[in-house]
């Protein structure tokens, strides 16, 4: 007895995942155009980083001031009230002339408006500290003008953190090339700055004039109490005012080119 031949289509060949024959083909090309078309796409485009030229002759008077002042500060300890007159007399030859210069040759810079104050502040800070060790200076009264440049100077470092473009690293903080911030002074802070200068001026010329003691010393006295006064109204300015600090990373953004249709 001869058993019946199974036919080889008997059993029916499935269709591979019941799909059109050039299904998987197709699918696959578009995958790998995707694929090529994403290598080949333009990164996106970053914001060009804004630079400044800072090696100006105004910015280098300034910084003479400010490496002027530790031998200042030794003059005045050291009692050598004529040398530390002479360099009160530079720094305010060298501050007028770096504020010419950079008015008349358009030699401003945005560091030239964190760098002037700063030296005038070092000078201060110089002044204060010394003539207060040689009891020239009243103790409350140098408390009050260091504690509100302690406060503008941590505000200065808040400030220049927060509007520092991205990315904010250590090395972009302190590239003063890359501006971020523009700090204005108030119309009481130009005035205090005037009067600082002007008693620290006076207090260390005194000791010259021996013959003018009594009279020197009631303007002085006088002198002191007006500087303590505007130091604390000049440093509510600054809180208050809306206008005492830009941020440039808005201010000068490059103007996007116009679509075109």
């Amino acid at each position: 007895m001869r058993l019946p031949l199974l036919h080889h289509h008997v059993l029916p060949r499935p269709s591979l995942l019941a799909r059109p024959p050039r299904a998987i083909p197709s699918l696959y090309r578009h995958a790998r155009i995707t694929s090529v078309r994403a290598q080949h796409a333009a990164p996106p485009e970053r914001k060009p980083t804004l630079r400044e030229n800072i090696y100006t002759l105004p910015n280098f008077l300034t910084a003479t001031r400010i490496a002027a002042c530790p031998v200042l500060g030794w003059a005045v300890l050291e009692g050598n009230f004529e040398l530390a007159t002479g360099l009160l007399v530079y720094a305010g030859l060298t501050d007028w002339v770096d504020g010419f210069l950079a008015r008349r040759y358009n030699m401003s810079s945005v560091l030239g408006t964190i760098l002037d104050p700063a030296a005038d502040k070092t000078l201060m800070t110089t002044l204060v500290v010394t003539l207060t060790m040689k009891s020239l200076l009243p103790l409350p009264v140098a408390a009050i003008v260091l504690g509100r440049d302690v406060l503008l100077s941590l505000s200065a470092f808040y400030i220049r953190y927060t509007s520092l473009p991205s990315p904010k690293t250590f090395q972009r903080y302190w590239d003063f090339s890359i501006p971020s911030a523009e700090v204005r002074p108030t119309a009481i802070s130009k005035i205090n700055t005037a009067l600082q200068l002007l008693l620290m001026g006076s207090t260390t010329v005194s000791p010259l004039l021996p013959g003018m003691a009594v009279g020197i010393g009631h303007f002085l006295y006088g002198l002191q109490w007006t500087v303590a006064a505007t130091t604390i109204w000049s440093g509510l300015s600054y809180v208050f005012a809306k206008d005492a600090v830009r941020v440039l990373s808005d201010v000068r953004r490059p103007k996007e080119p116009p679509h075109q249709s």
